[in-house]
């Protein structure tokens, strides 16, 4: 291993303002990520991304023209001594928060990374390394837009039969379009296809709150990881809250459980991070009488207008009640044609959750394997070529423990 101070390896500027750029196709971040596009690049090369203000943890890593703003620094990596993904890397696994000099909002100078001191091995095991890591975070983020795709179809799909009310009548042709019959609606102040009701959110599905889980603290090393709004955003980490296996049943959560946030963030999500155990501020949402298809759709749809009344509210935090889902309207469809279009849709949802499954499982892999690729616990074996496609192989053929 060669020892550096981080300034040996690369060279750190400053972020500029962006708001007197035009929109474009250029991404412009800030220390919490990705802000917009503009029509002018700051740097074109490849560059670790460093906050200089904010979230100090948030450093992001950059293969095309950018543009940074003045909360986060981008850098100019001597490609002759470190791989710029590598070093990245390297630099997300380091504490730096002892570095921090702000005494509110923390921050960081340039004098306190560049003391920072690296310890890298020779550059072809660093382009190495930085290859498998690379591969995994490729099929993570080809999965994640694969995911998108799926979640757009679907969407499409929904609004064609239930909201535009183009399903298929009964000769297979689009229903309004082919001027099926429609009957105004009091209610909904709008026309509707005749035969179907109106109802509430709360006519089609359960919603059923979680615990604090305080009380229900891992007696021994059996447990279940507690689900709350951090998780249900970011998945469970070292940090998730955990509890006894025994809690009640109905707060019990399993991939593919449809999960709604009714405070703070206001989200309603697909899980697809295995077991767990529902914390207070979400519901879980069943129901016996509709597929999930229709009530996840439905909700989504309606997710808009909870969060117009929560910001109507002026609360610190969007809260949304019981009240408020019977205080919905919705437009319900015949049973049949309900069925119907889950037949299209539960493929679609049912191949989000593994590759949200199998997105998990890269991730693990990979924050596995990189603390022990950094400091040389592992060796990357020799290239391998284009055609092995299975990560799998990366890990388990291509990665060796170095005999102690």
């Amino acid at each position: 291993m060669n020892k550096f101070r981080l300034k040996e390896l690369l060279e750190i500027k400053n972020g500029r303002d962006y708001k007197h750029l035009k929109d474009g196709d250029i991404p412009v971040y800030g220390s919490g990520g990705f802000m917009r596009y503009v029509d002018k690049s700051l740097y074109e090369g490849k560059s670790i991304l460093l906050p200089r203000k904010g979230t100090l943890s948030n450093i992001q890593y950059v293969n095309e023209p950018f543009w940074t703003v003045d909360t986060i620094y981008y850098s100019i990596v001597d490609e002759d001594k470190a791989d710029p993904y590598y070093l990245y890397n390297y630099i997300k696994l380091l504490d730096l928060s002892r570095l921090n000099s702000g005494t509110g909002v923390p921050s960081m100078t340039f004098g306190a990374y560049y003391d920072v001191p690296i310890r890298l091995p020779n550059l072809n095991i660093q382009k190495k390394t930085a290859k498998v890591l690379s591969d995994l975070d490729a099929k993570i983020e080809v999965n994640n837009k694969i995911n998108q795709e799926l979640e757009a179809m679907a969407k499409k799909l929904y609004d064609y039969w239930f909201v535009q009310f183009d399903f298929p009548d009964a000769n297979g042709k689009p229903y309004k379009s082919s001027d099926g019959k429609m009957v105004f609606n009091e209610e909904l102040k709008r026309e509707i296809p005749a035969g179907w009701n109106v109802g509430t959110l709360l006519d089609i599905a359960t919603y059923v709150n979680g615990l604090a889980c305080q009380k229900y603290k891992p007696l021994d090393e059996s447990y279940l990881p507690v689900i709350k709004i951090r998780e249900m955003k970011g998945g469970f980490t070292n940090d998730t809250e955990k509890v006894r296996p025994n809690v009640p049943d109905r707060i019990k959560v399993f991939d593919g459980d449809i999960l709604f946030s009714w405070s703070a963030s206001l989200e309603v999500i697909q899980w697809a991070g295995g077991n767990g155990a529902l914390n207070q501020h979400i519901f879980k949402v069943t129901s016996k009488k509709y597929p999930k298809s229709y009530y996840y759709f439905e909700l989504l749809n309606y997710l808009q207008h909870f969060k117009m009344i929560a910001d109507l509210r002026k609360t610190t935090m969007g809260h949304i009640t019981q009240d408020h889902l019977k205080q919905s309207r919705i437009v319900i469809p015949p049973n049949l044609i309900i069925q119907q279009l889950d037949e299209k849709l539960k493929p679609i949802l049912d191949k989000q959750v593994v590759l949200q499954r199998e997105n998990q499982k890269l991730s693990e892999l990979r924050d596995w394997l990189l603390p022990m690729l950094m400091n040389g616990q592992v060796n990357v074996g020799e290239g391998y070529s284009e055609g092995e496609r299975e990560l799998g192989m990366v890990a388990e053929e291509r990665i060796s423990y170095k005999d102690k």
